[in-house]
This record gives C-alpha cells, sequence and structure tokens, in this order.
C-alpha cells in the first residue's frame, strides 16, 4: 500500500487497537502489535477481546465509541463482522471475509489482509514467483477462500483444491472461476493431483498443536523437491513440513504469513511502514518465554 509519513490522526493522541475472536486467550498478536508500536515510537496500546457471536455488534458499537483506531478479527467473526461495514475492501467483498478493520471517522472499512501476507510471505521465504505453477490448496474452509483469491492474482497456470468434502471444494473453486484455472476435487484425488503440483498449501489446522502427529496428506503422495508450505504456525514446524523435507521439497511455515498479515493491518490503521523483523522476533520469543 501507499504510505504517508504522517500517522493517521488519533483522537486523543493515543492509538487503540485490538483483536476481538473467540477464544482469544492464545493470540500471539497482542505481543506482536505491542512490540510493533513500540519499534515505531508510536504511544498506544492493543489488547485481545473474547467477544461471544451474541455480543459481535455491542463490541464493534463499543470500540467505534472508544474511539479505537482498528482492530482485527479472528474466527469466529471474520463473515459475520461484514455485516457491520460502511465499507469493504476489494479483498475483503471478494473473498466475503474480514480480517482488519480500520476506523475511518466514525466509518468502519472492512479489509482481508490474510491472502496477501501469505503470499508476500511465501514469495519471499519459498519461490519467487506463482506464475506459470500448478498450485495445490488442501482446505475449502474460510482460511482457504483468502489463500485461493491472492494466489490466483499471481496467475498460476492452474490452481486446484482438495477438501474432505469434494462439494465444498467444487463450490470454492467456482466462486473464483473468474480469476483463473480453478478445480475442486474430494482428498481422494490427492495422489493424482499431487503428481502435477509445484506447490502444495496446507490451509487446514490437521497437524495444530496439539494434535502434532498429524498430516492432511500422505507423504507418499507429495512428489520429490516442490514447495510444501503450510499456514499452522504452532508447531513452527509441523509433521507436513518435517516429512517433505525428507522428499528434498522446499517447506515454508505459517510465521511468516502471521507476521506480514499483521503488518499489512498495522500499516492501514498507522500510515506507516511496520517494523516487520522486530514483529517476527516478538512472535518467536512468545514461544520460549
Amino acid at each position: 500500500m501507499n504510505l504517508t509519513t504522517e500517522l493517521a490522526r488519533p483522537v486523543s493522541g493515543y492509538y487503540l487497537l485490538g483483536v476481538i475472536g473467540n477464544p482469544i486467550a492464545h493470540s500471539k498478536s497482542p505481543v506482536m502489535h505491542n512490540t510493533a508500536l513500540q519499534e515505531a515510537g508510536v504511544q498506544g496500546a492493543y489488547v485481545p477481546l473474547h467477544v461471544e457471536p451474541e455480543h459481535l455488534q455491542a463490541a464493534v458499537m463499543g470500540m467505534k465509541a472508544m474511539n479505537f483506531r482498528g482492530f482485527n478479527v479472528t474466527i469466529p467473526h471474520k463473515v459475520d463482522i461484514l455485516s457491520y461495514m460502511d465499507e469493504l475492501d476489494e479483498s475483503a467483498r471478494f473473498i466475503g471475509a474480514v480480517n482488519t478493520v480500520v476506523i475511518e471517522q466514525g466509518r468502519l472499512i472492512g479489509y482481508n489482509t490474510d491472502g496477501v501476507g501469505y503470499v508476500r510471505s511465501l514469495k519471499e521465504e519459498a519461490v519467487s514467483t506463482i506464475e506459470g505453477k500448478h498450485v495445490v490448496v488442501i482446505g475449502a474452509g474460510g482460511a482457504a477462500r483468502g489463500i485461493v483469491y491472492a494466489l490466483l492474482l499471481e496467475r498460476p497456470q492452474s490452481l486446484t483444491i482438495l477438501n474432505r468434502t469434494a462439494e465444498k471444494a467444487e463450490e470454492l473453486a467456482k466462486d473464483f472461476k473468474v480469476l483463473g484455472n480453478v478445480n475442486g476435487y474430494s482428498i481422494d484425488s490427492a495422489e493424482q493431483v499431487l503428481a502435477q503440483a509445484d506447490i502444495l498449501i496446507n490451509t487446514t489446522s490437521v497437524g495444530m498443536h496439539p494434535h502434532t502427529d498429524q498430516t492432511p496428506v500422505s507423504i507418499q503422495h507429495i512428489p520429490e523437491g516442490i514447495v510444501v508450505s503450510d499456514l499452522i504456525y504452532n508447531p513452527l514446524e509441523t509433521k507436513l513440513l518435517t516429512d517433505s523435507k525428507h522428499k528434498n521439497c522446499i517447506t515454508h511455515g505459517g510465521l511468516g504469513m502471521f507476521v506480514y498479515q499483521g503488518a499489512i493491518a498495522f500499516e492501514h490503521w498507522l500510515h506507516v511502514q511496520a517494523p516487520v523483523e522486530a514483529m517476527r522476533r516478538a512472535v518467536l520469543a512468545s514461544f520460549t518465554s
């Protein structure tokens, strides 16, 4: 995004930011964003807010009344929050989910920074270009929507969605057909589909702590030497990634996506460059503290 040298103007000279979700106590966003505020020399605070679904509207109106500059949105509110937005960025409108809200002169503007944050991380850490590649995405949930949208903007040769339920994969593919060559199949087709893959991306929670012994697809079906990426960042290296290393694959974990989606949100709120490396260090340190 285009950044100005001036901060967005707070009402009180102090920036209130936060994240709403249920549950929320596990979130690494507060440690990451409070570090970012400190590194950027900005007076403010970022707080975690546990919000039950039936209290979503009240929470949004409360943050608006208390002059919050903005907030992040996580499970399970990313879709329901759409009802309370005054404006949607193109990405949020197309994806049908919001993970970042900016409050600008009393108006709530919704963005989705997940997909663009993920692609930025993937290109910086694992593969320089996605154009012309055969990409396979496992999962057809909310996370997959943002990832698929951002990937298709990079013009891959093909994008195939694999999901436990074939109908969900087909439905997601249909939603994004206008952006490129995208198809959906059951995970039972993994062996045939993965044989042609250049990049494999897991968007499901399979392998996330505490179920770290699980993988979303058999290692036997993963071709030698491809790029294998996992959105999960706890653990930092999932079993899928560990197993893929034994097949000489280039592996990519979810920490970079988490940091970059947060950095882009930070820039939307404050119009200053996010201190990405400091944010990354803060999240890494939180795993060992």
